[in-house]
């Protein structure tokens, strides 16, 4: 249980949020999630333990990505999955105009569609995914828009939702306090990074507030992985 950060900070907002934050050190930012996903989102061993298991070959496998930022998650899985020889189709949404403008740019394979709007825009009884994940949503969210989108998710798939988010850790701040600042210069990462850490969740804080048929997992290093599996 945190000391330093025993409550958490309900109150700070994320420079990168700001509309009119500056757009250079915002588009850094966006390039650098990939970087910092890579060291400490654990996203390729929650795509073996959670996600690979169940995708068919010879068969169209749907993945819903909530809030793409820089559109990095969605690339690397479907690359991974077209490397272990499955048909990914991925849809990654975000209501930022800015991060359709960051990821148009990019290289990325033809089987992911980037979509600026928001979830509550897609309806469940039209379209369907086999999967629904998000990366750092969680944080971000009241209590009433967390149960709102957890519900959402939970219509829109139909094999398993997986949020993937920071879990509030004294050492956590301190380390990426530390470590951060030299490597990720001239964007919003160190800060945004640090108020996002004040901003999560602890397992048993998360745990009393999403429904009972969710499930929360300590992950290593500093995460919670808050996972709905359709039985």
């Amino acid at each position: 249980m945190p000391l330093f950060l025993s409550q958490r900070d309900t109150e700070s907002k994320e420079r990168m949020d700001s509309p009119d934050c500056d757009p250079q050190e915002l588009r850094n930012t966006y390039r650098q999630f990939g970087r910092v996903n890579s060291w400490i989102s654990q996203w390729k061993a929650i795509y073996k333990s959670k996600i690979r298991a169940h995708l068919q070959h010879n068969s169209q496998n749907s993945l819903l990505d909530i809030g793409f930022g820089g559109g990095d998650i969605p690339i690397a899985l479907a690359r991974w999955a077209a490397k272990d020889g499955f048909n990914l189709s991925i849809t990654a949404i975000d209501p930022d105009p800015r991060a359709i403008n960051f990821v148009a740019e990019l290289d990325y394979p033809p089987n992911i569609a980037f979509l600026q709007c928001d979830v509550s825009e897609l309806n469940p009884s039209e379209e369907k995914f086999d999967f629904v994940i998000s990366n750092h949503l969680v944080h971000h969210l009241e209590k009433k828009e967390l149960l709102n989108i957890l519900e959402q998710s939970r219509e829109l798939s139909t094999n398993t939702v997986i949020f993937n988010d920071l879990r509030r850790s004294d050492w956590a701040y301190m380390l990426f306090n530390i470590f951060s600042r030299p490597i990720f210069r001239s964007s919003f990462i160190t800060e945004d990074g640090l108020t996002s850490i004040k901003r999560s969740y602890t397992k048993t804080e998360l745990q009393t507030v999403v429904p009972q048929d969710w499930t929360v997992q300590n992950l290593f290093p500093f995460r919670l992985m808050l996972t709905y599996d359709h039985e």
